[in-house]
């Protein structure tokens, strides 16, 4: 048997189409106005920021290994037991983590039509089978997942509200798709965006894992609390989860200035109810404005939108792409989640959105 002459990965890794996150410069523009992640335009909480300068001090310490003071945070403001909460350096890893906990070659990992890409990167780098359900209208579908359930399935991965749709299953869909999956089957509720809805039938799955054996629920400071240059993630789950994740994940996975701006941030009340108030304004606006304008736009509960164009040559989503980058306006293309006449806008600042939506207009009437 001849050997290679340098080291190979393992079967699989090399067909995983790596994750390309938001660009964030425009060649040429005088101004920048980057709207490709997601981040909020508020910025984070006045108290993270003191915490870190404060915890900036002593950075020759390691970490609590296991986060405690930000579990306990945590805890305390959802009304949760910080023995089920697991902290991390983002939601992104924990999603890693549960995929190489539970699935193994031969296994299958569920995830939706247009559900984040990477659901797919961990199932493929588990070794294990990426299976995609249908959506409908834009929307996960509870029987679409069901249908792709066999003998082989370990994890379901549900974005809820999803990235780049911004769409969400109310809590009834969500508790029928939990009670008609196999025990043995790990219900993933990636709830990244949770903070931002405001509609009376959505819940973010923290009832679902409190009854159940085999549902957790991830989180992000990346999103409304302005964090997301310190990676912090956390999990809700059952004990046996938790167990079995902390076996696996690094020993000091979250670093200090995370641990203290992150318990700082989840209890400025202020902070957080004054970026609900930007986004519920401003994501409205920038839905009806674009949709006199005659474009569709789905509907979003979260802090982005998805903008669809039109087929016509001149008027398409990558020639918007170029026409707003060289402006200084970088918007997301969206093609690898099967959308390749749209583009998907960050909800920004008043004068970010005011000045999309003007150049958009100039753009189709070019």
């Amino acid at each position: 048997m001849t050997m290679p002459d340098r080291p190979q990965p393992k079967p699989g890794i090399m067909d995983i189409a790596a994750y390309v996150p938001g660009r964030e410069t425009a060649a040429g523009a005088a101004k920048v106005w980057k709207l490709s992640s997601n981040e909020t335009p508020l910025g984070p909480s006045p108290a993270a920021v003191q915490a870190i300068e404060a915890a900036s001090r002593h950075l020759e310490i390691y970490p609590d290994g296991a986060a405690t003071k930000l579990r306990e945070a945590i805890a305390e403001v959802h009304g949760l037991n910080p023995a089920n909460i697991l902290c991390s350096n983002g939601s992104d890893e924990l999603l890693g983590l549960l995929a190489h906990t539970y699935l193994k070659p031969g296994d299958e990992g569920i995830y939706t039509e247009h559900g984040f890409l990477v659901y797919r990167i961990q199932i493929l780098a588990a070794g294990a089978t990426p299976v995609v359900a249908k959506e409908k209208d834009e929307r996960a579908d509870v029987d679409a997942i069901l249908a792709c359930v066999t003998e082989r399935t370990r994890v379901i991965f549900l974005a809820n509200p999803n990235n780049p749709t911004g769409t969400y299953l109310p809590v009834d869909e969500v508790r029928r798709l939990r009670a008609s999956v196999p025990q043995h089957v790990l219900l993933v509720l990636d709830a990244a965006y949770a903070e931002y809805v405001r509609r009376n039938d959505y819940e973010a799955g923290i009832e679902l894992v409190s009854s159940s054996e085999n549902v957790v629920m991830t989180r992000t400071f990346s999103k409304i609390y302005g964090l997301a240059g310190l990676r912090i993630g956390w999990m809700y789950a059952p004990a046996h989860v938790i167990n079995a994740v902390n076996r696996v994940r690094g020993p000091f996975n979250v670093n200090a200035l995370a641990i203290e701006a992150g318990a700082a941030a989840v209890r400025d009340k202020v902070h957080l109810e004054n970026a609900i108030a930007h986004n519920r304004t401003w994501c409205d606006w920038l839905t009806r404005e674009l949709t006199e304008l005659g474009l569709r736009v789905t509907p979003s509960v979260g802090n982005f939108v998805l903008i669809h164009f039109p087929h016509d040559s001149g008027k398409s989503a990558a020639e918007a792409d170029t026409y707003l980058t060289a402006r200084g306006y970088i918007l997301r293309r969206v093609d690898a989640y099967g959308f390749p006449d749209a583009l998907r806008m960050s909800v920004g600042a008043e004068e970010a959105n005011r000045g999309v939506v003007a150049a958009i207009t100039e753009f189709l009437k070019g």
